[in-house]
């Protein structure tokens, strides 16, 4: 070799090639080499508490960021607890780098100690589980997975290798080397969509997140203004055209605005832009011919299909002409009345604060703060009070829902945009799945704003055993002080339990600038209202 160079550095050197500036993970034995070489790098490590947790930052990170995030965890236990978080991105498609480090070669397959076949594990969450042969090889695999996160269907790409591996030599002329990445496209309906586009009367563009993905927002919007086209969201695309705007009907689907589904029950041709129209969304839509645009074959659904980066078909659609929407608009503004009692006037009421009166207060005192949701009914209140100006603004794991996403992503999307205020909403429960990331908060100095629903259980599955089973069972939470806890990790913590104090205290929280834990006691007996769907 004429310039040496160990495995382990030279995946580091192509990582800060790519500008990588953060990294969320948790050292161990098999992967101690590159987190050698990571330490004499320009990228910052964040040392999360809990494997799940580096995941589910790197997760929020790319969210708020729209580039790539990158996890790390060592072998067997280190990477099986990353398997929630990597999940939780896949069926999102957020894009991530998710790499483990493995026993070493020599010992794989002999059932020794912490050796599991990992990338049977990963293929099934991510676009691709890759296993390191060689040096070589793992430099090229990693080329190839930073083309596939940039080129390709978003989602995680996992790269696993060996301990022995990483600190084998290769020639630095290696990393020059040029991997070439096609994606074969399988459908390209495009002169049917033209068809469909120039004889309909009511258009409703469904936006997706591959918008975001596809750095394609600009374009976006100029199309839709210039067409004067309404646009319907899935949950992640919320923002993408801003809820405010005549044309931005909001979210569409099981917890859509009564715009956005009066829109999809009515249109005669809706055109899916990178999105995957779930069974959640499918609820929104009735007849209309579907034209579906996505780089992702897999999730092709549509009467017309495109498989193309939403960017390209943007720009053909630039010449087409689409009919004039002045009439179809003003038959959603007069037609689709709000569906839903919010039961928001408690405020000033004796008796428990309601969950939905907190967190229209949360709302109001975090202004133009990044959300961060968990799991649980909290997120349906969000959802239903909150309007979206701009996209990763509002972050939840819509598609896996984990408890336990909402403290670990905050991580992420704050170092996305120090820039912004970053306020989580959690529930008690979901609140206790990963609560140990106080301490990354804190040793970080993140200075994002808990706030904590506590109503004492688990609310929505106590909901639902109300509604329809014979009752609550396992569902009650002996909880435990959580002001005293958020302290006990040097966290600014208060306890609130009525309107008026939740607004001063995330408004005192949010203008420190520090981390701060708020838990607000909540009505336990509450309920969500029930989508429409589920009321028949």
């Amino acid at each position: 070799m004429v310039h040496p160079i160990k495995c382990g550095p030279a995946l580091i050197h192509l990582l800060q090639e790519e500008q990588v500036e953060y990294i969320f993970g948790h050292p161990g034995e098999q992967v101690l080499p590159l987190y050698d070489a990571l330490r004499v790098s320009n990228i910052n490590h964040i040392l999360v508490r809990h494997e799940q947790a580096a995941a589910h930052a790197a997760d929020g990170y790319a969210r708020s960021s729209g580039k790539i995030g990158v996890c790390i965890a060592t072998a067997g236990p280190g990477a099986l607890n990353l398997v929630m978080g990597v999940a939780t991105a896949y069926k999102d498609a957020v894009p991530m780098l998710v790499i483990t480090g493995d026993v070493p070669t020599y010992l794989k397959g002999e059932g020794g100690f912490q050796d599991l076949e990992l990338c049977n594990i990963f293929q099934n969450i991510t676009l691709e589980s890759f296993y390191a042969e060689n040096a070589s090889d793992s430099i090229l695999k990693l080329k190839l997975a930073l083309k596939m996160l940039k080129y390709g269907p978003t989602g995680p790409v996992h790269l696993n290798i060996p301990k022995d591996v990483l600190e084998e030599e290769v020639d630095y002329s290696l990393l020059q080397e040029v991997v070439k990445y096609n994606l074969e496209k399988e459908f390209n309906d495009f002169p049917q969509a033209v068809n469909a586009i120039e004889s309909c009367k009511k258009p409703l563009v469904i936006a997706g997140s591959g918008i975001i993905w596809s750095h394609s927002l600009k374009t976006f919007r100029r199309f839709i203004n210039n067409n004067k086209i309404p646009v319907a969201t899935t949950y992640p695309a919320r923002g993408v055209l801003s809820e405010y705007e005549t044309l931005g009907l909001g979210m569409i689907g099981t917890r859509g605005t009564a715009r956005a589904n009066y829109a999809g029950a009515n249109s005669d041709l809706i055109i899916a832009m990178g999105c995957r129209l779930s069974e959640r969304t499918m609820v929104g839509i009735e007849d209309a011919k579907i034209i579906h645009v996505n780089i992702d074959s897999k999730v092709l659904r549509g009467h017309v299909n495109i498989q193309d980066d939403v960017k390209n078909v943007l720009d053909k659609f630039k010449s087409l002409n689409f009919p004039d929407s002045s009439a179809w608009l003003s038959e959603i503004r007069k037609n689709s009345l709000p569906s839903q009692n919010l039961n928001l006037n408690y405020g000033n009421q004796k008796g428990s604060l309601k969950p939905q009166e907190a967190i229209k207060q949360i709302l109001k005192a975090s202004g133009d703060s990044t959300i961060v949701n968990d799991a649980g009914s909290h997120t349906t209140w969000v959802t239903l009070l909150k309007k979206v100006k701009r996209p990763g603004s509002v972050i939840f794991s819509g598609s896996f829902g984990p408890m336990g996403y909402g403290l670990p992503a905050s991580i992420g999307c704050f170092l996305a945009c120090p820039q912004s205020h970053t306020v989580v909403i959690t529930g008690d429960g979901g609140f206790q799945m990963t609560l140990q990331e106080l301490a990354t908060i804190k040793q970080e100095k993140i200075p994002v704003v808990i706030c904590i629903i506590n109503n004492h259980c688990l609310g929505i599955i106590r909901q639902w055993q109300d509604t329809f089973y014979q009752g609550p069972f396992q569902v009650a939470l002996e909880n435990p002080d959580f002001v005293m806890l958020g302290k006990s990790y040097g966290i600014d913590s208060v306890r609130v339990e009525s309107s008026d104090e939740v607004f001063n205290a995330v408004d005192k929280a949010i203008k420190s600038n520090k981390p701060y834990l708020i838990e607000i006691i909540v009505d336990p007996k509450e309920n969500i209202p029930l989508p429409p769907q589920m009321q028949e």
